[in-house]
């Protein structure tokens, strides 16, 4: 039963390192949008909706996953034992709030959980940053290519 734990979490940290690098090299929405004059790139915007949204869940199902094991969240410093639906609403919660803001407290990892918040915590930080990278070299492209 661990090894089918560990390998589910290597595949659902397989599959948000790939958004995430595929998001940074910009693979096929550069080539869109080098073709167009605007200064806003919806598709940009939506492809980091999405790899938020999957970094997000991806985390989640990591703490949900994990909570099998023994407890990774404490909710108000109250070792509880949800139900296995309130523990995966937990897990979404946690991870949302760890990824765009950085905790409000409510919810607590313990254990390899704050690790993981704090691997999400910083990968929340750097996603902006990508983003806006990118956003200045393709502006830079398109003025070189002017």
């Amino acid at each position: 039963m661990n090894v089918f734990i560990s390998l589910v979490v290597l595949f659902i940290c397989f599959i948000m390192l790939k958004s995430m690098i595929q998001f940074v090299r910009g693979s096929s929405v550069q080539k869109k949008e080098s073709s167009r004059e605007r200064k806003f790139s919806l598709e940009v915007f939506y492809t980091l909706l999405i790899v938020y949204s999957i970094v997000i869940t991806g985390f989640a199902l990591i703490y949900f996953i994990l909570s099998f094991q023994g407890i990774v969240l404490v909710e108000y410093g109250e070792l509880k034992q949800p139900s296995v639906i309130a523990s995966l609403i937990h897990s979404f919660y946690f991870s949302g709030v760890t990824m765009l803001t950085i905790g409000y407290g409510d919810i607590v990892p313990i254990g390899i959980g704050r690790l993981i918040a704090v691997i999400e915590a910083l990968i929340g930080y750097i996603l902006p940053t990508a983003f806006m990278l990118r956003l200045v070299h393709s502006q830079i492209r398109q003025t070189k290519n002017l």
